[in-house]
């Protein structure tokens, strides 16, 4: 296996996007869509549509790889792994090595045509799916860490920081918009390839519309004291 998916990925990139006091902690804290400070890891519906759009607008393999984060929510070094190969035109899906698991693991993520297109722009995977040799090569040739800054400069270009501001928000804000539109819990954990569904439960904690509704029967009696406050706030 190469070495930017194998396990014993350089020391160097092991912490990459924790931040202090977050190194070291617990499984059961990764089990969650909240650091220790309660601040959130994942990117709501307008955060990433703004990350894609600058993206694409930087375009080049840069565009690609951030399309592919988005749009199907893989790990780093799963889309970095992809080659010609991996790209099922005729299913109009894209096919990813499933890593954290003991046994070969292929898992196939829907994807628009849209999608298939962009790649084919960039990378020109149509044509090398039928040379012998370019099939089998990555569609991106850079390491795992020039990948993940790549990434990081376009979230930051769009105000997004701290612990959002890395590759893994966006595999967050994938599972999160899965349960958002009433996507299912093992949909979504065959989609991320996660071995244990109890890992996919984090995303049933995302606040959606119909949670916002019920909530504004609890302080519908309130909010017309907090209104008339902001009001005279305002004409001071």
């Amino acid at each position: 296996m190469p070495d930017f998916v194998s396990t014993g990925l350089n020391k160097s990139t092991h912490n990459i996007g924790r931040e202090r006091g977050e190194r070291g902690t617990k499984r059961a804290m990764a089990w969650s869509l909240f650091d220790s400070h309660g601040r959130r890891k994942y990117l709501v519906p307008r955060e990433r549509k703004r990350f894609l759009e600058a993206a694409l607008a930087v375009g080049g393999k840069t565009a690609s790889l951030c399309a592919v984060l988005a749009f199907c929510g893989p790990r780093i070094s799963e889309a970095l792994a992809l080659t010609p190969d991996a790209i099922d035109d005729g299913n109009c899906a894209i096919n990813f090595l499933t890593l954290k698991r003991r046994s070969t693991v292929i898992r196939a993520t829907p994807v628009p045509r849209a999608m298939l297109d962009l790649l084919d722009a960039v990378h020109g995977y149509r044509e090398a799916s039928a040379d012998p040799v370019r099939r089998t090569e990555r569609l991106w040739p850079f390491s795992r860490t020039t990948a993940w800054r790549r990434v990081r400069r376009i979230l930051t270009a769009v105000d997004i920081a701290g612990h959002q501001a890395s590759p893994k928000s966006l595999r967050h804000a994938f599972g999160a918009a899965g349960t958002l539109n009433g996507v299912s819990l093992a949909m979504i954990q065959k989609w991320l390839g996660h071995a244990d569904v109890r890992t996919t439960t984090i995303y049933s904690t995302v606040i959606g519309r119909e949670e916002r509704t019920l909530a504004r029967h609890v302080w519908k009696d309130l909010i017309g004291a907090l209104q008339e406050q902001n009001d005279l706030t305002q004409r001071d």
